[in-house]
């Protein structure tokens, strides 16, 4: 652990079960205004692609580090059968820098192509047991948990290059009908900044 680490209140993936379906969600895209739910990202002639899911928000460290990587994996995937969503849980009330205006200005300042969504009520990061920004969870295209953790060994502080080498290796299993590895690390960050009183059970923080 770095000494940056040392500094910061990290918090772990809760690593949700394996083959564990996709929960289902309905939220408001923050650039476009459009609702973006499960059924959203069925595919084309009736083939449903895997699908990236991806708890940020605007005002993390860790998401910041990262955010160029972010923006990159959506370019690097847009013309295969992949769908992306990201979302964001935290409460912006209190963190208003994660508002939905805050959260389209840093869609839109770093690129990103795929919907970024606001989870106002926190219930999608509840039942994705989503715990920390960044968070991942890519299903396969049976809608089956096949990883969930970090995207690559990079920290604020630590010297590693920001890659994207362990989600990225996962996402080409999938894409390519390999096996995806079982030796996934959790991702660690900022804790999911929730509303008084909406804490969920899973997490002990």
């Amino acid at each position: 652990m770095t000494s940056y680490e040392s500094a910061m209140s990290l918090t772990p993936s809760t690593m949700l079960a394996l083959k564990t379906k996709a929960p289902d969600f309905s939220l408001t895209d923050v650039v476009s205004g459009k609702k973006v739910s499960l059924t959203d990202f069925s595919g084309r002639d009736g083939v449903t692609p895997p699908l990236l899911v991806m708890f940020i928000c605007r005002h993390c460290p860790y998401v910041q580090h990262i955010k160029a990587q972010l923006s990159q994996l959506g370019r690097d995937y847009q013309t295969k059968e992949l769908g992306i969503v990201a979302i964001s849980s935290n409460d912006a009330k209190n963190y208003r820098e994660d508002s939905p205006a805050n959260l389209k200005e840093f869609a839109l300042e770093i690129g990103l192509i795929y919907p970024l969504c606001y989870d106002e009520s926190q219930c999608a990061a509840k039942s994705f047991t989503a715990a920390c920004t960044p968070d991942f969870f890519l299903f396969n295209a049976a809608r089956e948990l096949v990883y969930r953790g970090q995207l690559d060994d990079s920290r604020p502080g630590n010297g590693k290059p920001v890659t994207g080498r362990d989600l990225r290796d996962a996402i080409e299993a999938v894409l390519t009908g390999r096996p995806v590895g079982l030796r996934q690390k959790p991702s660690r960050g900022c804790n999911i900044k929730w509303k008084p009183g909406n804490e969920p059970g899973y997490f002990n923080h």
